[in-house]
């Protein structure tokens, strides 16, 4: 008999759920902040969708997750924004406000959106 190749006839399926986590934190702003100057806004200022002050920012999962800023209901670009998950005295996000564009009013709302993915995925291997 010929030499030949053995191998495994297997069928498999595979469910993945992606699972997203959004959560929202709200600031009004109480005073202008000027092009070329920075706007910090820590953990405590923020309230949540509830009106409560979160104690903590959420920690963005490992090439899972994204954070988005939006400024006056308009998404800002990803590098004007610097965000640092944690409680009081950690927790924060931190907008720059580019040379030559316009300041940031008071009384501005801006929005802070943490997105995380807890993805799982189960396989059932069939004969």
């Amino acid at each position: 008999m010929a030499q030949q190749i053995m191998k495994l006839l297997v069928t498999a399926s595979t469910t993945t759920n992606v699972v997203p986590t959004s959560e929202k934190f709200f600031y009004v702003t109480a005073a202008q902040t000027d092009a070329g100057s920075t706007l910090t806004i820590t953990v405590d200022n923020f309230f949540d969708d509830s009106g409560a002050t979160p104690t903590a920012l959420p920690a963005l999962n490992t090439d899972n997750s994204y954070f988005n800023v939006y400024i006056n209901g308009v998404l800002q670009q990803q590098d004007l924004s610097t965000y640092t998950p944690g409680g009081t005295g950690v927790g924060q996000l931190v907008v720059s406000v580019p040379v030559g564009s316009d300041p940031i009013l008071q009384n501005t709302p801006v929005v802070l959106e943490v997105v995380n993915y807890a993805p799982t995925s189960s396989t059932t291997i069939t004969t």
